[in-house]
């Protein structure tokens, strides 16, 4: 059986005798052949000599061709920031200062923006390895696509202004469904809806914006005779029910997830669940014995029915590739890699890491503190710390803001002694604030001001 067999089996809810391997290889595989991201994302020639060497490392049972999230909103007017280590991120809004909702007529049309590329690399990564392996087209998901079109704005605009939310995600959704009947025409065998930002709203929120969008594109990807995967990022625990009641074929899931938790949920429905490997404290900070200890806890704890293991979203651009090797053969070679740790045991190197904690007690104005997977590359860290920023601009000097990042050991020590379980996160004082939920501008402003009187 080849790897795309075993992955369309399971997809397919079918018991299998192994469970399959899917690297979100996305700007690390420019990493193995000597290119940055902005090339491989943008040069279709450097793109398919990455991803051909990823698939030769690797030995995927399915892979994406491309994990970039900006696609369509470049198309659709944003203006983006490149970046050499990560995907694009969005500078500017078109949509933030005025109520309107594009046209369907502005929908994307195949010789938009980078499509022509993307399309022809997809077709070329087909011909050559598409009967082996299964291709995912990864898409925006129509309401992290509606964020970068109307910025944090749309966070207030579900309270105040619920009609627009509704029309600017039927325009989204639209987008969705056109990007995925591309990317189905040109080859590929799963479509994944990427949408890290649900993990941000409430299940009641969901099923009142999202809920009729997402069950519309994920039948329209079934009739289109391909598989889907509902892909989010962050801590989603409270929305994994509503996210199956669409009814994708998979769920795709991170490290602020407890997979065996989620399991039970998806189980409950038949759908196939994927992840949930940790992007920095094991792919990119681990060892080869911690990757691979990692993935046997994973299939050693979960019902191997309906199960994927992969990264936990996409993986960062520094990752050591003996790490993805690692986990590839404990995923591949299970029996053999668990004799071969019977007797290993990890060593915390973070013990001495020293990091200094603020003292709360005594600050002389508040002290924004933002914890983040990392907002160049993780889009809820990015709208998060917006977010803060803008508080910046309108507090000025009344308060502090920083950003830690998690993919910095520093951080990870930090966020241990501190008890940050989710990210992102905002702190204010040594406080938890916000947790997994981007705060309106109305509601952080309020919680600021409550930190300034406070200290008075």
């Amino acid at each position: 059986m080849t790897g795309k067999e075993l992955l369309l089996k399971v997809l397919k809810h079918e018991e299998t005798s192994k469970v399959p391997w899917v690297p979100f290889t996305g700007v690390h595989a420019g990493k193995l052949v000597g290119y940055n991201a902005t090339e491989v994302l943008t040069d279709g020639n450097k793109l398919l000599e990455a991803l051909l060497e990823a698939h030769k490392l690797y030995r995927p049972d399915g892979m994406p061709v491309i994990f970039d999230l900006q696609v369509e909103a470049e198309i659709l007017g944003c203006e983006l920031i490149w970046a050499k280590e990560a995907p694009p991120s969005v500078k500017g809004h078109p949509l933030s200062g005025t109520d309107e909702i594009p046209c369907m007529c502005t929908l994307p049309e195949k010789t938009d923006g980078r499509l022509p590329m993307i399309l022809e690399v997809m077709q070329k990564v087909k011909e050559k390895i598409g009967d082996s392996v299964a291709l995912y087209g990864l898409i925006c998901g129509p309401f992290t696509l509606a964020s970068h079109l109307r910025g944090n704005n749309i966070f207030m605009d579900m309270f105040d202004n619920e009609e627009y939310v509704k029309g600017l995600i039927q325009y989204t959704a639209a987008v969705s469904k056109r990007m995925a009947e591309y990317y189905i025409e040109a080859g590929m065998d799963v479509i994944a809806v990427v949408d890290p930002l649900v993990s941000q709203i409430s299940p009641g929120h969901f099923e009142a914006f999202l809920s009729e969008a997402f069950t519309d594109i994920f039948k329209f990807i079934r009739e289109k005779r391909s598989f889907s995967s509902f892909f989010v990022c962050g801590n989603a625990t409270r929305n994994i029910e509503v996210m199956c009641k669409t009814n994708p074929d998979s769920i795709s899931v991170d490290e602020n997830v407890d997979m065996a938790a989620a399991k039970k949920i998806t189980d409950q429905y038949n759908i196939t669940i994927g992840g949930n490997i940790p992007l920095t404290t094991v792919m990119l900070h681990g060892t080869q014995q911690d990757n691979m200890k990692y993935v046997i806890d994973l299939l050693d704890q979960l019902n191997h029915k309906n199960l994927i293991i992969a990264p936990g979203c996409d993986m960062p651009y520094n990752i050591p590739f003996e790490n993805t090797i690692a986990a590839q053969q404990a995923v591949h070679e299970t029996d053999e890699v668990r004799e071969m740790l019977k007797n290993y045991e990890s060593i915390d190197e973070d013990e001495n890491i020293e990091v200094e904690i603020p003292d709360y007690a005594h600050l002389n104005k508040p002290l924004i503190e933002v914890f983040t997977l990392d907002s160049a590359t993780c889009a809820a860290c990015t709208y998060m710390m917006d977010a803060a920023n803008v508080a910046k601009e309108h507090f000025g000097d009344q308060v502090d803001v920083i950003e830690y990042k998690y993919t910095e050991k520093e951080n990870i020590v930090r966020c241990k002694k501190m008890g940050v379980k989710n990210l992102p996160s905002i702190y204010i004082n040594g406080k938890l604030v916000y947790s997994s939920i981007i705060p309106s501008k109305a509601e952080l402003f309020d919680a600021i001001e409550k930190a300034i009187e406070a200290l008075k």
